[in-house]
């Protein structure tokens, strides 16, 4: 577990240049206008919490900016924005500070404003570094712009580089995801993210596969991906310590583990979520019904509730698990989840060696699903 002085800030930025087939996130396509009316709400709504002091006077350990595409907005405006930030909430000596980018929307110049700034890990998207991979999910730019991306940043200052990918894309086969990741080592990212395909309802990638236009996701495929991601990934010394996520050591993400650890989170940004002293609650998912609330004076919280001993006892279960350590057995509560973990056990999505509780293998790709049995 995390301390309980531990807290992190999430800020959304709800733009992106062009939505992706596979993206079911709150986000609105970048106009100019739109991202200035955005900022100056995002700016009332850090003085209004810091008035509001959901904090209690700790210091943030992490500040991440997601989205969306972060990096759609000016390096001058997100510069701004982390600012005031700075300027509202103390930030402790280590703090981590994210940003997440395509690597289309960088310049070098862009690059060197953020981390001068005080940026110090930078997450962008690369999905894949086969291009062939991109038609099928609508991916705009091009492979090479992921390798002058990663130079770029590194040349700014920036030592924390993460590139998130996806396998299990429509006709991306075993030997083609294997590729993929030998073309990632020479860019030596610090931590790497492998995410498997998921179709969300609603998108077009949905509805492309509904009506044959694309194959559908091949379960067992993903599987044989996800055992070569580790096996590769770890003979090249990075270390697998979440269900998606590989560091080289000293590297892993501070701010994903304070989700999986019980920390807290304020989320800032129109459909951002927060976890603060117990309560859960959540922004509008709406730009114009965000800025017209903080127009008003009032935070954009649509829904809160107040979790009680045995709700944080099943959510630290949950979380934990995605883990690869997972969690202590005598801080499992609630004999009500005896049998199902017997079952989840005896089923192979679940191990235990009278110490802690794992997900295995097979658990940790149907994590969600084991999730579902456990709440």
């Amino acid at each position: 577990m995390t301390s309980a002085s531990d807290i992190g800030l999430y800020v959304h930025i709800p733009f992106c240049q062009h939505r992706c087939h596979f993206c079911a996130f709150y986000l609105e396509i970048a106009h100019s206008d739109r991202i200035a009316r955005f900022s100056s709400a995002l700016t009332h709504e850090i003085r209004l919490h810091g008035q509001h002091n959901p904090l209690n006077g700790r210091r943030l350990q992490s500040i991440y900016f997601g989205g969306g595409t972060p990096t759609a907005l000016p390096p001058d405006q997100l510069v701004s924005l982390l600012k005031v930030i700075q300027t509202t909430w103390a930030t402790g000596p280590t703090v981590e500070i994210t940003v997440e980018a395509h690597p289309s929307s960088v310049t070098r110049e862009g690059l060197r404003a953020l981390a001068q700034a005080g940026f110090t890990r930078i997450s962008f998207g690369a999905e894949s570094m086969r291009e062939q991979d991109f038609i099928p999910i609508g991916r705009h730019g091009h492979v090479q712009d992921t390798a002058a991306a990663v130079q770029a940043a590194r040349e700014a200052g920036f030592l924390n580089i993460n590139l998130d990918l996806m396998y299990g894309l429509p006709g991306q086969s075993l030997q083609d995801w294997q590729r993929t990741l030998e073309m990632l080592l020479p860019l030596d990212p610090s931590h790497v993210s492998c995410y498997a395909l998921t179709i969300e309802d609603g998108t077009q990638l949905a509805q492309d596969i509904a009506q044959c236009r694309v194959p559908p996701v091949d379960d067992g495929l993903q599987l044989d991906m996800d055992a070569v991601t580790e096996q590769l990934l770890t003979q090249t010394g990075f270390v697998r310590y979440e269900i998606s996520n590989y560091a080289k050591p000293a590297w892993r993400c501070r701010h994903n583990l304070l989700y999986w650890t019980g920390g807290e989170y304020l989320g800032l940004g129109p459909s951002a979520q927060s976890y603060v002293n117990g309560t859960r609650f959540g922004n509008m998912a709406n730009l114009d019904q965000y800025v017209a609330a903080l127009n008003e004076n009032r935070l954009p919280i649509t829904d809160s509730t107040r979790l009680s001993r045995g709700e944080r006892d099943r959510d630290a279960l949950v979380f934990g698990l995605r883990l690869l350590h997972g969690v202590p057995l005598q801080t499992i509560a609630g004999a009500e989840r005896d049998s199902e973990i017997e079952h989840l056990i005896t089923s192979g999505f679940l191990s235990t060696d009278h110490e802690r509780l794992r997900l295995t293998p097979l658990g940790r790709r149907y994590a969600d699903s084991v999730a579902e049995r456990l709440f």
